[in-house]
Formats: structure tokens, sequence, C-alpha cells
């Protein structure tokens, strides 16, 4: 192992490796004069011995693997002193294989720092890391409440209650209202009908026979517990709403750009900025921040074969929620991400363009943040005008291949 750096350039002289666990974490220091290697528990108290045993030491660069969360604590200690914390993907600084320990990863991780051949992840700062935690527990939360109507429907059903036939919106405010009577004791379809409101209302013959079911004591106590479990669902997601929208106040005119972009509505801005900040420069380009966010296609050849190019693991958070984003705007009208949505969907299936209008949108975000300018709109027919005399070549020669002779002719507009 000492063999294997010694014919490299030493870029920072003062290191240290730190191999994190759950219970404890080794530590190797490495300095011109010595090498000397420590193990610590990770109960706050050792870890501020860490802390200032590495300062002793005139570290200035610590390097650790993203390891879970247990990397979380060591990194804010060492952030409020100012040292320079590598926080690395461990796929990026595999030892070779061997006889591995806790000691010769922290040795291996400080040699890899010390001749300058790690990279760090992007460790946004505090306050941004607290509203990313913020924000990725509100959709926790709205996942769950989502969970939870599916469970109401599940009961309903085994009633042989059909309101999700009739009602697009279960636990709108009709079907609500419908529920609560049925938990209540009611199970006349009539009245039960008569709860309809607005648009529903037209329908009430099909209600009358959705709502005829057989409701048992048990299916009321289900759908009761339920419906107070989606009520405290909905008072946290306003309590978390309310609070994002306070630490939100600084970026409103990045979320107000952001929200320019077709199927981008205020939650979907909320989080890429809390994602990826409001400054780019963090990011060398668009694609890089795409890269990051594992919206890019895979590169994977060998013997000038290319194999699968699946997209690489990225922030699976930021691409739920634009992949989300994405098969809103494939439902627009008249849009350009629209008109790419459907091009691609057509060819390569709706996943497939999902992800292709999301690393559109995350590209279209990136330039927006920088520039400080709102989205402009390209058209429908944007593809089509750029790729004009391909198209017209390629459609008269799938003509010519049927026996077809065609003559082409502009019409003036």
């Amino acid at each position: 192992r000492r063999k294997e750096f010694c014919y490299m350039d030493v870029v920072y002289t003062h290191v240290c490796g730190l191999d994190v666990h759950k219970k404890n974490v080794v530590a190797c220091v490495i300095t011109p004069e010595t090498k000397e290697i420590r193990t610590f528990s990770t109960m706050t108290d050792d870890l501020i011995l860490l802390v200032d045993w590495i300062k002793c030491k005139g570290c200035t660069h610590v390097a650790m693997e993203s390891t879970a969360s247990f990397w979380k604590p060591i990194y804010n200690l060492l952030e409020l002193e100012e040292i320079q914390t590598l926080v690395v993907n461990a796929k990026h600084m595999k030892n070779v294989p061997g006889r591995k320990t806790d000691v010769k990863d922290a040795e291996w991780i400080a040699g890899l720092l010390r001749h300058g051949l790690l990279q760090g992840s992007f460790i946004p700062s505090r306050d941004q890391r607290e509203l990313r935690e913020l924000i990725r527990y509100r959709r926790s939360l709205i996942d769950e409440r989502a969970r939870e109507v599916n469970r109401v429907q599940k009961v309903l059903e085994g009633a042989n209650i059909k309101l999700s036939s009739v009602a697009s919106d279960v636990l709108g405010k009709s079907g609500r209202a419908m529920i609560e009577a049925m938990v209540a004791g009611e199970e006349n379809p009539e009245l039960l009908s008569e709860l309809a409101q607005r648009r529903l209302k037209n329908k009430k013959e099909d209600l009358k026979r959705a709502l005829n079911g057989l409701m048992g004591n048990h299916q009321k106590l289900m759908l009761a517990a339920q419906l107070r479990h989606i009520d405290y669902l909905d008072e946290e997601i306003g309590r978390l709403d309310e609070e994002i929208k306070r630490r939100m106040l600084p970026f409103e005119e990045d979320l107000e750009l952001l929200d320019t972009i077709p199927g981008v509505a205020r939650r979907t801005a909320e989080t890429i900025v809390a994602e990826i900040g409001t400054n780019m420069d963090q990011f060398p380009s668009a694609a890089h921040l795409c890269s990051w966010a594992g919206l890019c296609p895979g590169q994977n050849e060998s013997a000038g074969k290319r194999k699968s190019g699946k997209t690489r693991k990225g922030n699976k958070k930021l691409r739920s929620t634009l992949v989300e984003a994405a098969r809103a705007a494939g439902r627009t009208k008249n849009t350009y991400l629209s008109s790419q949505y459907h091009r691609i969907a057509a060819r390569r299936g709706a996943n497939r363009a999902a992800v292709a209008v999301a690393h559109s949108i995350l590209m279209i975000a990136y330039y927006i943040l920088k520039r400080r300018q709102p989205y402009i709109e390209l058209g429908p027919t944007y593809y089509e005008e750029r790729k004009r005399d391909t198209i017209i070549r390629q459609s008269l020669k799938r003509l010519e291949s049927l026996g077809l002779k065609v003559t082409v002719e502009s019409v003036a507009t």
C-alpha cells in the first residue's frame, strides 16, 4: 500500500481520512512528519474530541464516504470550524480487492485525498439543507396522504360502493360528505346522492346506483380511522407549507421565474430551489447539473459496441419531481415541451418521453436561474421548423418507396 502513492505529487500536506460507521469513526491523519490512526465513538463528546484532534494536527482537508446519514454530524462540526471537508461517493474511491479493515479504509481515503484524487459531492449550505429536509418531508406526507386515499377507495370497493366510478375525486367536497354520512349510519342511496354538489348533481342517477352497497360496522370503523388520518396529514402539510413559505421569502423572484415553465407549479419550483439552490456557478454547465440529477443518458460502451444507456443514479427526489412536472407539461396545449413529449412517446414510450422532458425542464431551469430571465415559449412546431428540410426529405423517400411520385411546392402563408 505504501508503494501505491509513492510516485504521485502531494497536493495537500496535512490531511485526514475518515471511515465513518454508525457507532465509531476511524480517522487517519497524514502529515509530512507522521501518520497517526485513531478510533472515536460517534457520540457528540467524542466527535468534538475528533475535531479538536484534527485541528491539533493542522489538517486543512478532510475526506469521508457519504455513508447513509452518518456523515452529517461530523460534517456539521467540521463546517463550524471552517475545515474544508469532502463528502465523497463511495463508488469513486473503491479500494483494490484484498484484505479490508476500517483502519486500511481510513488510510486509503487519506492517501487519495493527499494526492488530490478525490472530488467532493455537492453539499449545500446549512440553511438550504434544512429547507431541503422540510420539503422532502412534506413530499413524504403528501405521498402518504395519497396512499391513505387509495386505502379509502379499497374499503369502499370492499363494501361494493362504486363512488370512484362516478366521482373523479373520492375525497372531494361531495365525496367526503357522502363518506361521512355513511360512517354516521346513513344507508339510503337517494339521501346520499342528494349530498352531491356542483357538476356532480348531474350524475344523481349514477350516484344512486353506485352508493347502493353493503356497508358494515367494520367498513365504517376503517373509514372513520382513515378520514381522521387524512385530516391529520392535511394539518401537518399545511403547517409545513407555512414554514416553507416563510423560508422561501428570499427566493420569491426565482420561484416566479421557474413558475413560467410549462408543467412547473409552486411546489415543483420550491423543490428545484431547495435541491439545487439558486447559484448556478456551483455547476460548470447545464449538462453537469443534469448528470448530477441522474437525468442524462448513461454511457456504456465496450469493444465499439454501445450497451444499455439507462440513466445513472442521481438525486432521486429532484428526479421524481421533474418527471412528474414533465408529465404535466405533456398535457399542456400548444407548447414546445408538450410537442417534445408526444413526439418521443410515439417512438420510445411514455416513460422515456417523461425522462427526456424532465431533462429539458432542468436544462431550462438552469439557464433561467443563471440568466435570471423568464421562460421563452418556442411553440409546438419549433422542432419541425428546425428540421424542416430533413423532415421533407425523409417523407419524400417514404412515399417514393411506396411507388409514388411526389412534387413539393411551397405555400405562401
